[in-house]
């Protein structure tokens, strides 16, 4: 059986990864306790040296596209990565990082914050040293009870909604690629069963359709409002969509918004978001 290292297993797509794979591979995890050693850099390379890995899914992050501490985010989201990469680089392991549509940013060539530019230089690392990285557009589904502000639109209005709280969006009709969970983790198998086509570069994980957070709302047949026009963030992302041709060739996601937004609910039980076992073809 293959060993398999999966960064970020406590976190929501981690989570996710590593129930899909469980049946097939040996899973090895790494979570962000690595950082309260002193010296985490030695123990993150003695871990990758007993665990052997074949395959690194590099998923663990600060996904938190507000945080301010410059040292938080690039040790967790650069140093971290740097040195993943240059681990496979010279062990010669496969790596399939998860990277971000962050660093397209607000003119779609270069990331506009802190969260951005971390994700975006661990990201030139992966790709020159022949890993893959797949940016994520604004993915949602089960498991995400843990991200907080960072949780989908979806599962944040759905929280507000079970408090009794008055839903508000932005004006102006901000727009994103919504892509279900299923379809990422199909993503990272895909990018691992074609591994030697896919080195040496990013591809975008999305749907590949922009949608207005009024559509998820609707879809959901929530009530909701809207802020004022001076409180819209300076700097804020109206529109977000992946690139069909900057998919994996032969990947395409299943799951259209309606789609993903019903097999989400039917997933959801009270408040705990279960996880599921997918259909696809291992």
């Amino acid at each position: 059986m293959k060993n398999i290292l999966i960064t970020g297993t406590k976190g929501f797509i981690g989570k996710n990864l590593a129930y899909e794979l469980s049946d097939l591979f040996l899973i090895h995890e790494i979570n962000e306790d690595i950082f309260e050693s002193d010296n985490w850099g030695d123990a993150l390379l003695k871990k990758l040296q007993d665990i052997d890995p074949d395959v690194i899914f590099h998923i663990g992050a600060c996904s938190d596209t507000l945080e301010t501490d410059v040292n938080y985010m690039m040790i967790r989201n650069f140093e971290f990565t740097k040195i993943l990469s240059e681990y496979s680089f010279t062990s010669e392991t496969k790596l399939i990082y998860s990277s971000s549509a962050a660093n397209y940013g607000t003119n779609n060539l270069y990331p506009s914050n802190l969260y951005g530019w971390s994700k975006y230089v661990a990201e030139q690392f992966v790709i020159q040293n022949g890993g893959i990285a797949l940016r994520y557009f604004n993915v949602y589904g089960p498991g995400e009870s843990n991200k907080g502000r960072m949780a989908s639109v979806a599962y944040q209005m759905l929280e507000k909604i079970r408090n009794g709280e008055e839903v508000k969006l932005f004006p102006g009709e901000p727009k994103r690629d919504f892509v279900y969970i299923k379809d990422v983790i199909s993503a990272n198998i895909f990018a691992y069963k074609n591994y030697d086509d896919l080195v040496y570069e990013y591809y975008d994980v999305g749907c590949g359709e922009s949608r207005t957070f009024e559509d998820v709302m609707n879809i959901l047949e929530l009530p909701y409002t809207y802020y004022r026009e001076d409180e819209v963030p300076l700097g804020y992302q109206f529109f977000t969509q992946s690139n069909k041709e900057k998919w994996m060739p032969g990947w395409y996601p299943e799951y259209t918004l309606e789609m993903g937004l019903k097999n989400y609910i039917e997933n959801i039980n009270g408040e705990n978001i279960l996880l599921f076992k997918s259909k696809y073809d291992k």
